[in-house]
Formats: structure tokens, sequence, C-alpha cells
């Protein structure tokens, strides 16, 4: 007999550019147009599914965006090949079973002020700075399993957080200095410095 309402899910692997770092993508919605970082497993209360992934002994971190998951495995874990068929179902499992990804209202407790959304106090040039990071780097970063987020700007600086596969990913600096700096240099004038933080 076939099961009705809760569709067949599928989970296909990406590399990133960290080896330590695999994306898990979903053929379904999981956090729609957001993501959230969960470096450790203290932080991811706001999340059942990473509270979950976080009891495979050689998870290290989870990053969830809108339609896949980047963990990052500890260093003695040899190899992703041998681990990867148990998380693919396990994601599979939990993802048909429609059990909850996120819990938004955990998340409002959690949330700090590193996030590209504008506020109202927010000056012209930190505006300036969260649309480009929301219009171009984003969809960029994302495509590599992670995420960088505004945390400060001051005097002409720059200060990024990097997130998911980006945090401690020797390509991801190369990133931000070569490909961020300059564009943000080219169209915010203000700024003559990007620096970055992982969490």
């Amino acid at each position: 007999m076939i099961k009705t309402g809760n569709p067949v899910i599928s989970i296909y692997t990406e590399m990133t550019p960290n080896p330590e770092t695999m994306k898990f993508v979903a053929n379904k919605l999981l956090y729609p147009g957001k993501s959230i970082d969960l470096p450790d497993e203290a932080s991811a209360k706001p999340s059942p599914l990473a509270q979950e992934l976080f009891s495979f002994p050689f998870i290290k971190s989870v990053f969830i965006a809108s339609n896949f998951v980047t963990l990052t495995k500890t260093a003695e874990t040899e190899d992703w090949q041998d681990v990867i068929p148990a998380v693919k179902q396990f994601l599979k499992d939990y993802l048909e079973e429609g059990k909850a990804v996120v819990n938004e209202e955990e998340v409002a407790i959690m949330k700090s002020e590193s996030s590209n959304t504008v506020s109202a106090d927010d000056d012209d040039v930190v505006k300036r700075i969260k649309e480009l990071l929301e219009n171009y780097v984003k969809p960029a970063v994302e495509m590599d399993g992670g995420a960088i987020q505004f945390k400060s700007y001051e005097e002409g600086k720059v200060n990024l957080m990097l997130q998911g596969s980006c945090s401690g990913c020797p390509s991801s600096m190369i990133t931000l200095k070569a490909g961020i700096e300059g564009m943000m240099k080219r169209m915010i004038p203000e700024v003559k410095e990007v620096v970055a933080e992982a969490e």
C-alpha cells in the first residue's frame, strides 16, 4: 500500500570546498529563505533535527539552510564515504516523518545581532553592506553549503561571521579577501577592509 500525505524524500550529497564539511541536499525545503548555524551540541536547542544529528559521534557542527544541511565532521572521522549512507538514511526518515526541522520560538530567543536583516537603526553604510551580502554573497556561499553574516561595521572595517562550510575553510578566507572585500570596496567606497571570524 502506498502511504499518502508524506512525499518521498531524496537526499543527495555535494562536496564543499571544506574537506571536513559535506552538504546534504533534500528535495524539500527545510528552512525556506533562512539559515541557522549550530556550531556545537550546546547550541542545537532551536533545531530538533540538529539535536538528533549531534547524536552521531562524528558530527561536530550543523548548519541548516533553505533545502540543505551542511555537516562538519570531527577530525578523527576518517572518511565521509564511510558515514554518508547512515546520515542520508537518517535525514530521509526524519523528513519523511514530517518532524520539525527548526523551532522558530527558540530561534527568536537566540537571535543575536549577527544577521543580514536591515534594522531601523542601521546607518546608511550598514544598510548597503547588508543588502550586498544578502543579494550577492549569500546565494554564492549557500551553493558551497555555508553562510556569511554581518557582525559589525566600524570606521571602514566590516566584521563578518563565517558559518557552515565557510567556518574553518581555508578557501573561504581567499573568497572573503579577494571576492567580498573587493566587491564591497567597489560598491561601498566607505569600506576599507573586511575581516571575518569563524564562530
